[in-house]
């Protein structure tokens, strides 16, 4: 008795969920115009601009480099690898010693993964959040005008994506300092490993990670600047030129 109410229930819930999942696709409607005015426009520039922030962020890996001379021997080179989410601490790499014993590992200082995280994770969010915008802008544009529940959620989210941008964006462009400094050849090279004989080389690139700063702050720009265009689709906005009523037109001349 128990499997057959536990089938039924089951049976029911399927029958609503593809009722809903019928009834969503029933009132899909494809309409490219909104991707003319600077609602969508702007909204597929934070879809791309988004991408790019979390992605050059994401995706990096990069090593520093200084170079061990020794005394009748040749020099040695040492690459610390460093690599997203940037727990330096853990990034071990090791030293040649100049008197032949086994190398001991050492590590590269800081951990700044909690600004590179929560700067990542807010593209991912904000990127997933432009996704299911622009389907409802060009697929449900009717049910986002029907009421002003929908401009008035995308409002409060939007500007709380420009206020997580401005947040994301400076804590990790302070991260990204402090992540060259201690990468930074000639620091590595004070090392009391090395005394004198080790001697700094090639800076790791960082032309992707001082992008994804860039890409950060563009995205504030248009998260921010896009909060206008949806306010005017609110009721909070009031039309300057309102329609005449039949009283201001005055009555109809003979």
């Amino acid at each position: 008795t128990d499997n057959l109410r536990s089938n039924i229930q089951a049976s029911h819930l399927l029958i609503v969920f593809m009722d809903s999942v019928q009834k969503l696709a029933s009132g899909f409607t494809l309409d490219l115009g909104p991707l003319k005015e600077p609602l969508g426009f702007i909204r597929v520039l934070e879809w791309v601009f988004t991408i790019f922030a979390f992605a050059t962020t994401g995706g990096y890996s990069g090593s520093s480099h200084f170079t061990v001379n020794c005394i009748a021997a040749e020099p040695k080179d040492v690459n610390p690898v460093f690599a997203y989410p940037f727990r330096l601490s853990k990034s071990p790499y090791q030293i040649p010693p100049c008197n032949g014993s086994k190398p001991d590992d050492t590590y590269l200082q800081g951990d700044f993964s909690s600004s590179a995280e929560f700067f990542v994770c807010v593209g991912v969010f904000g990127f997933l959040y432009c996704t299911a915008t622009l389907v409802l802008y060009l697929g449900f544009q009717h049910v986002y005008r029907q009421t002003s529940r929908g401009p008035t959620i995308d409002l409060v989210v939007t500007a709380a994506f420009a206020f997580l941008w401005l947040v994301s964006s400076s804590a990790w462009g302070k991260g990204l300092t402090d992540v060259k400094w201690a990468t930074n050849p000639d620091h590595l090279v004070m090392n009391d490993q090395c005394n004198s004989t080790c001697k700094a080389g090639e800076f790791p690139s960082m032309g992707r990670l001082n992008a994804s700063v860039i890409f950060g702050f563009l995205n504030l720009i248009l998260w921010a600047g896009n909060c206008w265009f949806i306010y005017k689709e609110t009721p909070f906005h009031k039309d300057p030129n309102p329609p005449a009523t039949m009283e201001e037109e005055g009555a109809p001349g003979p």
